[in-house]
């Protein structure tokens, strides 16, 4: 088989259909990824702007106003809920702790205003739920971020498995960690607060990134789950994961290894191994994306532009958005997540196997 023709067949942001609209967004929650990794992204986006910011602190929303020409509003949590500058806006970007998804979305929805919401989608399965349904009855379109399935290098791979490159899909491996105590100068940070964070930290924030990516890469959901984690660092002891290691069993057959870690030395990896062939993503999930694929005895490193994956995620919301399609993934499509990472954790608790609820 020819390598070659498949990549050449795979062009470049494959889903836009249209170049002449622009979708303004208000970004809600200005930590450090909405400052270093959203801004410049939207920025640069061809199909996006930024013209209003949401913090707690009025100070905080005016200061980091000035990063964009095209910022006009800065305002406050309690602004927002009260529909200050609504009109300046068509859709939101909510990138606060997990457990405060929620009450965005709910104001979002009651303002008629689009919903891109940060990964996971909330804290618990059932706020996740009221989530996705005062969306829908409110009629709002909402799009989960997971900007892994715009990154060009994996939907290049996904092609590829769908037009059997690989095979079968049998067996699959995926890691991220990451240092979060030299990231964070305060050890009281949210992702260690388990009222903000959720069931837990690791799988939660990094173990997510290897579970959906495999669900989009193979077009197959969870059925069943094992895992394994532990807390042992005195700053980890509100969560039960700061190691974690979990196995899933997909629908079609497709048996994965993982693991993910708050405190453990960076990685970054997926490999997925088939019948005919394997496909290795090392790094994959840090900002960067290198493609590996092996057939026949041969093995190929591609050469791949590398991209503002933020970037890519909301021209793709955008796309959408400004033609009234469908936003995939959708809210339905993140519950799937949560109710895998709730098995995960169950499965830690009890050391069995867990299936994954429908």
């Amino acid at each position: 088989m020819d390598v070659t023709e498949w990549i050449d067949s795979v062009t470049r942001r494959d889903w836009q259909k249209t170049s002449d609209k622009t979708v303004r967004f208000a970004l809600i929650g200005l930590g450090w990824w909405t400052v270093d990794a959203v801004i410049p992204a939207v920025k640069n986006s061809e199909l996006c702007v930024t013209t209003t910011v949401v913090s707690s602190s009025k100070e905080k929303a005016e200061r980091i106003a000035g990063h964009a020409d095209t910022i006009d509003h800065a305002i406050t949590y309690e602004e927002f809920h009260d529909g200050a500058a609504e009109e300046a806006y068509d859709a939101v970007y909510i990138a606060t702790p997990n457990a405060l998804h929620l009450e965005y979305a709910e104001t979002a929805a009651e303002l008629g205003k689009g919903v891109l919401c940060e990964k996971p989608m909330e804290a618990t399965i059932e706020r996740a739920e009221r989530l996705v349904d005062v969306c829908d009855s409110k009629d709002v379109p909402l799009m989960v971020a997971y900007r892994m399935q715009t990154q060009p290098a994996i939907r290049q791979a996904r092609a590829l498995i769908d037009d059997g490159f690989i095979g079968d899909a049998v067996q699959a491996y995926g890691a991220n960690s990451q240092i979060l105590l030299d990231m964070f100068s305060d050890p009281n940070q949210w992702r260690l607060d388990s009222e903000l964070t959720g069931y837990g930290t690791s799988v939660m924030d990094l173990g997510i990134y290897p579970i959906n990516t495999l669900r989009f890469l193979l077009r197959s959901d969870p059925v069943t789950v094992t895992a394994q984690v532990g807390s042992f660092h005195e700053a980890f002891d509100d969560v039960p994961d700061e190691r974690s290691a979990y196995t899933i069993v997909f629908e079609n057959g497709t048996h994965a290894v993982c693991t993910a870690s708050q405190n453990a030395y960076g990685d970054s990896q997926l490999k997925i191994t088939g019948t005919e062939g394997q496909i290795n993503l090392d790094p994959v999930f840090a900002g960067k994306c290198s493609l590996e694929l092996t057939r026949s005895g041969t093995t190929v490193q591609l050469s791949l532009e590398q991209v503002d994956e933020m970037r890519e995620e909301f021209d793709y919301f955008a796309d959408r958005f400004a033609r009234s399609e469908p936003l995939t993934p959708d809210g339905q499509h993140g519950l799937t997540d949560m109710r895998t990472m709730e098995a995960l954790y169950r499965a830690g608790r009890r050391r069995e196997t867990m299936h994954v609820e429908k």
